[in-house]
């Protein structure tokens, strides 16, 4: 909608994890340098966490894109899947036969592959998104998978990108094997304010056929604050401030245009965690009306029975029985 009116080529703060937006702040900077030095050296397992939003997959498409010819590399993206599934989506990637179902046909086929790709110098690695959802059971096919070697180095390097719980998962007692084969672990961290800044006027001037929009340093304030350093915020933020902008008729990203973009998304953020509030608190009373109501017949129905069992003919033989008995003595 407000791209002509910018004189942008497409929207510069577009969801999508696009290589060509790379921004490298310090901490991914040194990440993508650290994952380099890692796939030369061919080392056991890499791990690279950061929080939700931080980057992570357009990190790794980036790494993707500028690896040479004598690397090979599978990038699975959706990991919720079992160990056959896992092992027939690696060959796939790979470009191997996956008809299998079995896990020793699958290996045998992965091995050939990697021993080939090895005697013609060439390196294979396995990048692994949203890691953190792979189950205990996938993790160890992925260690047994390391075994994959020959006298002297590992055939096939496998890289986990994943939100934090992943380190957590890693350092459970069952993953302990796994844990200790990672030699290299690397964080993503928010952008510091100065690379909000530059983030913000990286992605305009990607975008842009022409210089002309600004934002103010009041915005970037605002902006920062909002997002906490976080791309992924930023780049909502940033988008609703550009709607608003082109609402206004105005070029300049002021303090006041930052707030308004702030709050509307703040509106909508209330009604959606009240409507879930809303939605707990009526589950919550009818489970307790549920519950109040089989206390009550639970209480009837014993008081009722109690009542049948004082008012029997038997009781009442028994009571006159112990009455008589009381009074002969």
């Amino acid at each position: 909608m407000y791209k002509n009116f910018f004189s942008f080529r497409e929207r510069p703060f577009k969801l999508v994890p696009n290589p060509a937006y790379l921004f490298l702040s310090k901490s991914h900077e040194e990440v993508l340098a650290h994952l380099t030095y890692a796939v030369i050296q061919g080392d056991g397992f890499v791990e690279i966490t950061g929080e939700v939003g931080t980057g992570k997959t357009t990190l790794c498409r980036a790494f993707l894109e500028n690896l040479d010819n004598n690397t090979k590399a599978a990038y699975i993206f959706n990991p919720n899947l079992n160990s056959i599934q896992l092992l027939k989506t690696i060959n796939d990637e790979f470009g191997i036969a996956s008809d299998a179902d079995n896990t020793k046909d699958l290996i045998d086929r992965l091995n050939s592959f990697l021993i080939a790709k090895k005697a013609q110098g060439k390196k294979v690695i396995l990048i692994i998104d949203e890691a953190q959802n792979l189950t205990t059971e996938v993790l160890e096919q992925l260690r047994l998978l390391s075994n994959l070697e020959t006298s002297r180095d590992k055939l096939l390097q496998i890289i986990l990108v994943g939100q934090p719980e992943l380190g957590e998962k890693l350092d459970s007692h069952e993953l302990r094997q796994l844990d200790q084969r990672i030699t290299l672990r690397c964080q993503l961290v928010p952008l510091s304010h100065k690379e909000v800044r530059e983030y913000i006027q990286h992605r305009i001037n990607i975008a842009s056929k022409k210089a002309g929009i600004q934002f103010a340093g009041a915005a970037y304030r605002s902006i920062y604050h909002y997002s906490r350093g976080i791309p992924r915020l930023i780049n909502i933020v940033c988008d609703r401030a550009l709607l608003t902008a082109f609402v206004l008729d105005q070029q300049i990203i002021s303090g006041k245009i930052a707030m308004a973009a702030i709050r509307e998304l703040g509106v909508k953020g209330d009604m959606k965690r009240r409507g879930l509030q809303n939605r707990k608190r009526t589950i919550l009373f009818f489970s307790l009306l549920c519950t109040g109501i089989f206390v009550v017949m639970v209480f009837r129905s014993g008081f009722l029975d109690q009542n049948a069992i004082i008012s029997s003919p038997e009781s009442t033989r028994i009571d006159n029985s112990g009455s008589k008995h009381f009074t002969r003595s």
